[in-house]
């Protein structure tokens, strides 16, 4: 796929994983919709000419769909589902019994909202033309090694992302009439704003748990993985780990 001179929708755009995709699209001469929170859009420093950032709540329909009825027809060939939380928090702790909203709200921004965003930007994708491989566009959702290696205190974050994964395939198949490509990435420990908070002790911790390279992951290679992913035309219904062979301790 060239992503030349045609529109990728970002969401969670304003940071982390989704502001290096941001900056990797740009840098393909695609033109960028950065869908985000506006209390995130806020702090951006938006000074490229071809990003737009729009505030929009992945998992509220009207809004993601007044973001992308912006897009010309004919235009939106990628879309890559970025936005999520991680909240941690056991089944059962000395405080009670999980929160079951937090449950509910890691689901619906994490699963719900990928789903929300991925199903409006097919609609989308229907109306470009076809190239000479019949495809018409590309849709990347995030999951996480947790979906497969959950951590103790990871059971919402865990089933949320263990979603993502089980529908790809399905999306992918569902799409696949259509000329829609559909896959998912999923990273391991990676040096986002999640982790700005925490001790360069602990930092170092994460690192020295990963066989190789033993360092945490950056942004702007989970970016060069979804333009790998966008370049290779035949790659559809994967997941694919971005982990440094790392597979999850309990704790």
């Amino acid at each position: 796929m060239d992503l030349t001179n045609t529109t990728a929708l970002v969401t969670g755009a304003a940071s982390g994983l989704g502001a290096a995709t941001v900056e990797a699209l740009l840098a393909r001469g695609a033109t960028v919709v950065g869908i985000d929170l506006a209390s995130s859009i806020a702090r951006v420093d938006a000074t490229a000419d071809r990003v737009t950032y729009v505030p929009a709540d992945v998992t509220d329909e009207t809004q993601v769909t007044q973001a992308i009825a912006a897009i010309e027809d004919g235009q939106l060939r990628l879309a890559v589902n970025c936005a999520g939380i991680g909240p941690a928090q056991r089944i059962l702790s000395s405080r009670g019994a999980h929160d079951l909203e937090t449950f509910q709200r890691t689901i619906n921004i994490n699963l719900v909202g990928t789903f929300n965003v991925m199903r409006l930007a097919a609609e989308k994708m229907v109306t470009n033309t076809a190239d000479e491989q019949g495809q018409r566009g590309l849709i990347v959702n995030t999951a996480s090694v947790a979906a497969y290696e959950g951590q103790i205190g990871q059971a919402a974050y865990a089933a949320s992302k263990g979603g993502v994964v089980a529908m790809t395939i399905v999306a992918a198949r569902d799409l696949a009439r259509y000329g829609i490509r559909v896959n998912t990435i999923a990273p391991g420990i990676v040096d986002t704003p999640m982790l700005a908070t925490v001790s360069d002790e602990y930092r170092a911790g994460l690192a020295a748990g990963v066989p190789f390279p033993a360092r945490l992951a950056r942004p702007d290679e989970y970016a060069q993985l979804v333009a790998m992913l966008a370049e290779h035309d035949y790659l559809n219904g994967e997941t694919v780990r971005m982990d440094g062979a790392l597979r999850m301790a309990p704790q």
